[in-house]
């Protein structure tokens, strides 16, 4: 990971966009993984990508996010500027508007169940956007949208790791009923990373859906892993219920959600306790979804 702080970005801008030069620059209160995001000035946002696999999207959310953002009903993020590499820094970056309201994985949420719907409505709408030409699953996504046979080693790995941690037969089972269900639709447009932290709130309520860099067209089953990750119980129904999907899309969603469980309670034991416990807890989730909607 290359060191990415408020000098470098105070640099980068002074060198390629001198109008905003005499902005503050600040981190943000909750970055992610993917990019280093900081404030520029009170309404826009500069984001770098941390590694050279996430610099790939940035030509992608600078080309789509214009075109998907007039067809949802929910605002997405709106790219200002492209940066290029300069100042040490190797990659393109982007500068976007800044989006009021506070992460889902913070913010209080009013009504659950309502929001699960609001969050559903918006997933059917990217997914009737016109998908010709989009981008395909590839590194840019970490092939999101394609088949889960891509992880099929890595999950049996984990799996082996985890004998005795947790009942494996029943996630094996859950694994093997997601890569039999395989995606025979046309290509749709899918968000990839659906999940508390890129989900905006603004008075208890979804207000944005923000960081499109594993976006693409493909299967789009990708996107229920929300529906075991932040839904739980009544809200977990009533994204269910207002998603016109079959049971071979949840099983693959199902499918997706437990490769990233896996593999994350696999590895990180002794170095992340929250992320681990939260592993442990998808886990638990999604084999008993299985067991009642499999």
């Amino acid at each position: 990971m290359l060191s990415i702080d408020a000098s470098l970005v105070g640099r980068l801008i002074a060198a390629q966009f001198p109008e905003w030069a005499d902005l503050p620059i600040r981190p943000v209160e909750f970055d992610g993984w993917d990019n280093r995001t900081f404030h520029l000035g009170r309404h826009m946002t500069v984001r770098l990508p941390s590694a050279a696999p996430y610099a790939l999207q940035v030509e992608k959310e600078q080309r789509w996010l214009p075109i998907l953002a007039p067809r949802l009903p929910l605002p997405i993020p709106v790219p200002l500027a492209v940066g290029r590499a300069g100042e040490g820094y190797p990659w393109p970056w982007s500068v976007y508007e800044w989006r009021e309201g506070e992460i889902a994985t913070h913010a209080p949420v009013a009504d659950l169940s309502a929001f699960a719907a609001t969050l559903a409505r918006f997933l059917v709408a990217l997914r009737e956007i016109d998908a010709t030409d989009g981008p395909a699953p590839g590194q840019h996504n970490f092939f999101r949208g394609g088949p889960l046979a891509v992880y099929d080693a890595e999950t049996r790995r984990a799996l082996v790791a985890l004998e005795g941690r947790i009942d494996t037969d029943a996630a094996r089972a859950v694994w093997e009923a997601a890569l039999a269900a395989t995606w025979h639709g046309a290509p749709v447009w899918f968000h990839g990373d659906v999940s508390s932290g890129n989900l905006l709130v603004e008075n208890g309520r979804l207000s944005a859906v923000i960081d499109f860099g594993t976006s693409g067209v493909g299967d789009p089953s990708c996107d229920l892993s929300v529906a075991w990750t932040f839904f739980h119980g009544e809200s977990r129904e009533a994204f269910r219920a207002a998603l016109p999907l079959d049971k071979a899309t949840w099983a693959r969603g199902r499918g997706w959600t437990l490769w990233k469980a896996l593999i994350v309670l696999a590895e990180l034991p002794g170095t992340d306790r929250l992320e681990v416990e939260k592993s442990r807890r998808v886990i638990e989730a999604v084999l008993a979804d299985h067991e009642r909607h499999g």
